[in-house]
């Protein structure tokens, strides 16, 4: 048993040498074939990146650039790029069999994307082309072959580059010309530079402007429907040759909107493109160099002949709302242009805005003065032209302009008050200057509540030559009993007193009255019917002088009271009540 036991254990000993032997023989296999596996991913992954299928080849040599072209392109700038950084690759022999090759289609690729793009360049030079939706549909779906030339052919790059920026210089300088051009057949001049307020209506030679109806000479100072242009902003561009047969003709300030309008959406999409399709955002300013420079030569050439201080005003507003509306798309590309265009308006408004201010303080009394007592036309004028500023300045807010409104209004107070005093008449000239004040208070209010300071103004001074009217027009009528009521009336009436007042010295104030303040108040009442032009104003007049005589009468009645015997006057005294009625009667009359 023992041996046979000790031959068994022989034998075990043998298997597991063998096992171990066959062990170790399995290990090895296995690192062989983890290292051969290793090789063949590196082997197959260099070969895949250095070889040069046949079918690349046709497809770069003979193939139209399409999606297929496109996707081979890629492939190929991917070897071109691997073979550069990959040191495996990059030391190998296969290279200097592949490089030749890889080399070759390379130049290849570049000349035939480079005839590609030149020749779609070429079709945005044909007149009539959409620009915008040959960029979007066309030229976008190739913009791989741009990053193609910047990677692997910089000075081809910048040929395209360069030929794109002449190509979309000229076609947009063009562009820009031709719409300015249609543009200008369709303005309306509104004001020259005699159109001031200061200036005589007959001077500014009516007959000699024949080639504009008269309508637009009220444009000149009042804002009217023009406002709207604000609220079309972002409306689109006018189609001039649509307008032209319309034969309609527009302000300013209509063709300045729309042109800055198709300038914004040019801009934009331009600005977009560039990005987008070249990754340069800078190229933009070298494009827009001509069709900037062809909209600085038209707006320097209107500019100084701008005389409608309106116009310009509306223009600074619209280039306000066009800088919100590119902060709001985000695009910064205009920015410096409208700031530039900004800048250039406010002097001229300012110098157009001084003109009309040196017309007032300068202006010919003499040969303004008319013999009439109704509202002046150089009073309307400035009340129609402030009246439009205060208005447009509300959204703008600009301080300034408030100071120099305020200067007009001190500028027209002197003319006014110079003109009033051609009026022989006292009564004429107060009369005259309540007729401009009421017509200015109206006009005001008409605008908006934005009369503010300027509107009190007016409104102080119409209450105040109400006042001095009432007093001369009862003074025509009733001077001795004003009189008596003013001097005596407040006196003492003891008996102490130096001078007692007598019933002889009242009665016959009270007997002239009672005969004859029925006719004196019609009187009154043609007088002011006639004198005033609005005729709310003139019964808000007569309804003060009534109960300002009513109150002379009553103050004139209890002096009577106090005087010794005077109950004797009761007879002829009219009653209080009979007067009131009279007022109450002409109250009704509005």
């Amino acid at each position: 048993m023992e041996t046979l036991l000790s031959g068994f254990q022989a034998e075990i000993g043998s298997i597991s040498a063998d096992i171990k032997v066959l062990q170790e023989k399995s290990m090895d296999m296995g690192l062989k074939l983890k290292n051969r596996k290793v090789a063949e991913s590196k082997l197959a992954k260099f070969v895949e990146e250095i070889i040069v299928p046949p079918r690349m080849i046709d497809i770069i040599v003979d193939e139209e650039v399409n999606d297929e072209y496109l996707r081979t392109l890629k492939i190929l700038s991917k070897k071109l790029v691997v073979v550069e950084v990959d040191p495996m690759i990059k030391n190998s022999k296969a290279l200097k069999d592949v490089q030749p090759e890889l080399e070759k289609l390379r130049q290849k690729a570049v000349s035939k994307v480079f005839d590609f793009i030149v020749q779609k360049l070429h079709a945005l030079r044909k007149p009539k082309t959409n620009i915008q939706i040959l960029q979007q549909s066309v030229l976008l779906k190739y913009k791989y072959v741009i990053s193609f030339l910047k990677d692997h052919s910089k000075e081809v790059y910048l040929e395209v580059r360069t030929a794109y920026i002449d190509t979309m210089n000229k076609v947009l300088s063009a562009h820009f010309r031709a719409y300015i051009q249609a543009l200008e057949k369709l303005q309306l001049d509104i004001a020259t530079s005699s159109d001031l307020i200061g200036v005589e209506a007959r001077s500014s030679g009516l007959f000699l402007r024949g080639r504009e109806p008269l309508k637009n000479r009220s444009a000149v100072f009042a804002l009217g429907d023009r406002i709207k242009i604000l609220k079309e902003v972002d409306e689109p561009a006018l189609i001039p040759h649509i307008a032209e047969a319309s034969s309609i003709k527009y302000p300013y300030e209509v063709l300045f909107r729309s042109l800055h309008k198709l300038l914004m959406d040019t801009a934009s999409s331009e600005y977009n493109f560039c990005d987008e399709f070249f990754g340069e955002q800078s190229m933009f300013y070298e494009i827009f160099a001509g069709p900037f420079a062809v909209i600085d030569e038209y707006f320097n050439s209107i500019l100084p002949n701008s005389y409608d201080a309106i116009g310009l005003m509306l223009m600074i507003l619209i280039i306000h709302q066009h800088q919100l509306i590119m902060s709001r798309r985000r695009i910064p590309c205009l920015d410096s242009y409208l700031d530039k265009v900004n800048i250039a308006l406010w002097p001229r408004f300012k110098m157009v805005f001084d003109m009309h201010l040196s017309s007032l303080r300068n202006a010919n009394v003499k040969t303004l003065w008319e013999d009439d007592v109704h509202p002046h036309y150089v009073m309307r004028r400035y009340v129609e032209f402030t009246a439009s500023l205060i208005h447009l300045n509300v959204e703008y807010g600009d301080g300034q302009l408030d100071l120099n409104l305020e200067r007009l209004r001190m500028a027209i107070d002197d003319l006014l008050i110079k003109l009033a005093k051609a009026f022989t008449k006292a009564k004429s000239q107060t009369v005259f200057l309540i007729n401009n004040y009421d017509m200015t208070i109206s006009v005001l209010k008409e605008a908006g509540p934005e009369g503010g300071k300027i509107l009190v103004h007016f409104e102080d001074l119409l209450k105040s030559n109400t006042a001095l009217f009432v007093e001369e027009l009862l003074a025509e009528h009733f001077s001795s009993l004003i009189k008596f009521v003013k001097t005596r009336g407040s006196e003492d009436l003891s008996s102490n007193s130096d001078r007692p007042i007598t019933v002889a010295e009242v009665e016959p104030l009270v007997k002239d009255f009672a005969s004859r303040w029925k006719a004196a108040i019609e009187l009154m009442h043609k007088d002011v019917i006639t004198s005033f032009s609005n005729f709310l104003c003139g019964m808000e007049i007569l309804r003060a002088a009534l109960t300002q005589l009513l109150l002379y009468y009553t103050r004139l009645t209890d002096c009577i009271k106090r005087i010794v015997g005077g109950s004797a006057l009761n007879k002829d005294l009219v009653s209080i009540s009979s007067i009131m009625y009279e007022i109450r009667k002409y109250s009704r009359t509005f």
